[in-house]
Formats: structure tokens, sequence, C-alpha cells
């Protein structure tokens, strides 16, 4: 005879999963709703159009299919510096937002550089021959390379006193060794002196090209101005005369013992566990999303005292696979065993998830992860070559609850490196 509470148990799960099917369904339809107008121009630029004529501004994303990851060892900090050059002083964040009543914004990552700008639809033309003057010729000389490194160096004064930072560049550099996402992004002080103009000027032959690139556009304008303004002010943006390399050596395996650094700020401890998760177009994203969102309920759960604070555990997906860390903040303390830092944390990996863990989360990761900017999505679907951009949004309702904890027992077998930033209160 067969148990009520296992049979209740089946029940609500297949109701579970019908709901979360219904709820794909929805999404894809959605998605499909929301398909974009697609051109490319001769140059091979890529274009993506939403219409919409009752929003009221015009967004434009232009992103560069390569980001930090190409930084040359030693140099790294190259292709921050690139996209600094585009819009090199803070006279062009204000004209956006001062004469065209929108706004401005330069993002570099490791795998993409994308420029996020938005203005009033009767200021679209003018966001467009900004953009494209910006991308086409940027201002790349010695004098202006020299302002860009100083800027940049400031910065890293003020980021390598953040003991968050120092413990995050800690535990990434452990864990990916020489391999670009080891290295910072920002680039360090040494090679940061390093960059010539001439550096520059490399990076934006060989990657700031219209055939690298795609552009979306979305908001209250009209496509058909706007190809004419695309074919007008992107047309002479020239291609790329070589292939960029796609792909890199995976790094060598990390060793597991406590990293301890001295934190930057006395009587802080930052505390970082990572290892290796799995890459953006990677079939178990979906599962690693839910592990990692369980993952952290359970730390905050478990460091729910106010010594505490800064609980997360963060999930880095990239065109190769990148890392999970998980981390938190709490005051230095003479009286604990560094291993004991890492305990809340060991066990929160460890433990076997449970039917309701999974039910909860589940939902969660899809809700958020649908409720991205279609644009994001074909934007991401051209960087990491994902072949079905419509089956993104739903990236998560597919997966089981077999699904993540195979994943979970996947991940008990990865070497995971430990980072503590400390200082004794007694250094105060």
């Amino acid at each position: 005879m067969i148990n009520s509470q296992f049979l209740t148990k089946i029940v609500l799960r297949a109701l579970f999963a019908l709901t979360l099917l219904q709820f794909a369904v929805q999404l894809i339809s959605a998605q499909a709703g929301t398909r974009p107008k697609q051109e490319k121009l001769l140059n091979g630029l890529k274009v993506l159009m939403w219409s919409d004529p009752k929003a009221d501004k015009v967004w434009v994303k232009l992103r560069i299919h390569s980001g930090s990851a190409f930084d040359p060892q030693g140099k790294e900090g190259v292709m921050q510096m690139l996209s600094d050059n585009l819009f090199p002083n803070e006279a062009a964040k204000e004209f956006f937002v001062e004469d065209l009543g929108g706004s401005l914004d330069v993002q570099t990552t490791y795998d993409y550089v994308q420029i996020n700008a938005s203005a009033k639809p009767e200021s679209f033309l003018t966001m467009m021959e900004t953009i494209a003057t910006a991308v086409g010729n940027p201002p790349i000389d010695k004098e202006t390379t020299a302002k860009l490194r100083a800027a940049l160096l400031a910065k890293m004064v003020d980021v390598e006193s953040d003991p968050v930072y120092v413990a995050d560049r800690a535990a990434s550099a452990r864990l990916f060794g020489t391999f670009p996402y080891g290295r910072s992004i920002l680039g360090t002080m040494g090679s940061l002196q390093k960059i010539e103009f001439a550096d520059l000027l490399d990076a934006r032959q060989r990657f700031l090209t219209a055939d690298n690139a795609t552009v979306a556009i979305s908001g209250n304008f009209d496509r058909a101005l706007a190809m004419k303004a695309l074919r007008r002010y992107f047309g002479g943006w020239l291609k790329s005369d070589k292939r960029v390399p796609s792909t890199f050596r995976q790094p060598d395996e990390p060793t597991t013992a406590i990293v301890e650094l001295p934190s930057p700020k006395p009587g802080t401890t930052e505390v970082r566990y990572a290892f290796r998760g799995v890459a953006r177009g990677d079939k178990d994203l979906g599962a690693s999303l839910i592990f990692s969102q369980i993952v952290e309920n359970r730390l905050k759960a478990r460091m729910a005292s106010g010594q505490f604070s800064g609980i997360f555990v963060r999930n880095e997906p990239h065109m190769l696979p990148g890392l999970i860390v998980a981390g938190y903040s709490s005051p230095a303390r003479s009286d604990i065993k560094k291993e004991d830092l890492f305990g809340p944390i060991r066990k929160s990996v460890a433990d076997p998830i449970s039917d309701a863990e999974f039910t909860a989360v589940k939902q969660a990761v899809v809700t958020s992860w649908s409720g991205k900017d279609p644009a994001i999505s074909w934007l991401d679907a051209d960087t990491y070559q994902i072949a079905d951009v419509d089956s993104d949004p739903a990236i998560s309702t597919g997966v089981s609850f077999s699904d993540v904890r195979a994943y979970a027992e996947r991940v008990q077998k990865l070497p995971a490196v430990t980072v503590v930033a400390i200082t004794s209160p007694k250094a105060n």
C-alpha cells in the first residue's frame, strides 16, 4: 500500500512541474512576441531593434564582443583603458544628461565592453552620431592615454584600500592563476604603468571593429530612420582584418591551502571560499544558478547574528567556466582559528539539498532570470554563442531536482580556494 505522505509529495511535485511548464510556455511565447527586427550592415555590424512608440526615451546598447580576458599578460587594464578612451572625460556624460535628456555609461567585463546610452526621442540622431564617433574614431594619443592612466591609478589606490576588493581579487588569483579570469579587469599599479597609447591602438584595431559588435536599439524611435542613421554614422566603421582568438588554455588546478592576507582596514576580516563554476552557455548553468542561491540562503540563515555582514554567494559565468564565490565580513577576532572561519560555508555547500529548498529557490531563479531586458539576452547570444536565444529566459525552468543534486555532487569534488584578509585587533 502506498504511503499517503509519499503520494502527496508526488502529487505536489507534479503540480509544481506543471506550473513551471506553463510558466515556461508563457515566457517563450512572450519572448517570441518581443523578437527584434534584425539587420546587418555591410561592414558586419549586427543591428537589433525593438520599437515602442509609447516609450519616453530611446535606449542604445552597443556591445563589443571582446573584454578584459584579451588583456596582454603583464599589461592588465588595456581593455579597461580602451573603454575609458571612448568617452575620455566627464563632459560626455554631462552632454548625454543635460543636452540629450538621457544617460551614458560604459561597462567593461572579462567578456565584453558595452556602451549603455539613452536619450529623448527627439535627440535620437545626435545620440547615434555621438556613439558612432566614439567607437569609430576614439581619440587615442599619448596625452589622452596619460590622463586615463593617471585616473585609473588613482582609482586603484582607492580599491586596494578596500578589504572587500582585496579578498575578492586574492580568491580569483588563487583560483585561476595567470588565466585571464585570475587577473584584474582594472589592472594593477605595475601593469598600468606599462601601458602605452600604442597598446590601445593595437587593441582598437583587433577588437573595436564593426564585425565584432552588436547594437541593440529599443524605445521610441522610427526603424526606417534608425537604419538610415546606422548606415550614415556607422557605415564607415572598419571591419577587422584578422581573426581574434576565442579560446584560452584552461588554468591549472588551484592549491587549497588557506591564503592569509593583511586587511587594509584594521579590525576587519574578509572571508572568501571559491570554486570553479560553469560557462555562460553551459547546459548546467540553470542548475548552477539554483545551487548557488540555495547555498546563499543557507549561509545567511546560519550567520544571522549581527557580527556578520555582507554575506553573499556570487555566481559568475563567463565565456569559459567562471567561478562561484561565497564570502562575508566580520570583526577581526584573535580567538578563532582560521579554519573555523570557513565552517559555515563548507557546511552550506556540502549539506544535501532538500526538496523544499529546491522548490522555493527554483521559482525565484526562474522569475529573476526571465525578468531580464530582452536586449541583454540577445546581446549575450552573440557574445557567448548561444544558439537558442528564445529559450534563454527560461534557462532554469526545465531544471529538475535531480539535476541540481547531481551538480551539487560534482561541486564536492572540485578544489576550493580559501582566502582570509585579516588584521588582528591588536594591530590597531
